[in-house]
């Protein structure tokens, strides 16, 4: 096959795991960050305990991870048959490539939630703010460097995961190498297939690198100012309490 026979191929697989890639991201992060939210929220001694409701959603979210992903294609073709009217094609694996990113987009939200000071939200509360207050103006903003990587970390996985779509028809780069290279004996496309893959996820990894970053020295050059300046609102309705006494 010459190279103006790949070229072609190649733009059009590319174009259908981007697409396959970007809108499973978006629902990944849509339904996986107010899912690892509620696991903390819920744990014991957050803000909204419940262990029990903990436990399901965390029971859930493991048996959704635990699946591998060739299976959870197969397990979902008929609710995908359902959404999109076929169970091939790039808008059929968006399907079971969103559902199986939200579990594992939301544990990640779930550790970087966790490693947020503890100081600022008892802050944010002693100033008569509501579980929506911390999460919105503590939990997600502090924890935003982490949630970038962890981003980063679904979007590679999930090219991973489009490569192994093209298994069953899916598109993209896998069902190139899939069809071509491996069922036509195109060993030469195969190994650019490879190629762009790695490029592509070098890309994306460093672009996230380089985000969480900035994000990370912005948020530690003003992180302590907003610290300081809630802790320094309750004083004086400590000390206004001292005084009563």
């Amino acid at each position: 096959m010459t190279w103006s026979d790949m070229l072609p191929l190649l733009s059009q697989a590319c174009g259908d795991t981007l697409y396959m890639v970007g809108w499973s991201t978006l629902v990944a992060v849509a339904g996986g960050l107010p899912l690892g939210v509620l696991l903390v929220l819920t744990d014991r001694g957050g803000l909204l305990q419940n262990i029990v409701a903990n436990k399901v959603i965390g029971q859930i979210v493991n048996v959704a991870r635990s699946m591998p992903f060739i299976i959870l294609i197969v397990a979902l073709m008929n609710f995908t048959r359902t959404i999109t009217g076929t169970t091939i094609g790039r808008e059929a694996a968006i399907v079971p490539l969103a559902i199986g990113a939200v579990p594992f987009f939301a544990r990640l939200v779930e550790t970087a939630v966790r490693e947020v000071d503890g100081g600022l939200v008892e802050a944010v509360q002693a100033m008569g703010g509501n579980t929506w207050t911390v999460v919105r103006k503590v939990l997600v903003p502090e924890s935003l460097p982490s949630l970038i990587s962890s981003t980063t970390t679904t979007i590679v996985a999930l090219i991973g995961y489009s490569a192994m779509a093209g298994t069953v028809g899916a598109g993209g780069l896998g069902d190139i190498a899939i069809r071509y290279g491996y069922q036509r004996f195109e060993t030469e496309l195969m190994w650019i297939t490879v190629a762009i893959l790695a490029v592509v996820i070098s890309l994306i990894q460093f672009a996230g690198d380089w985000a969480a970053r900035s994000l990370h020295r912005r948020v530690g050059r003003s992180g302590p100012a907003p610290k300081l300046r809630l802790l320094k609102a309750r004083e004086p309705a400590t000390a206004d309490v001292h005084k009563a006494a």
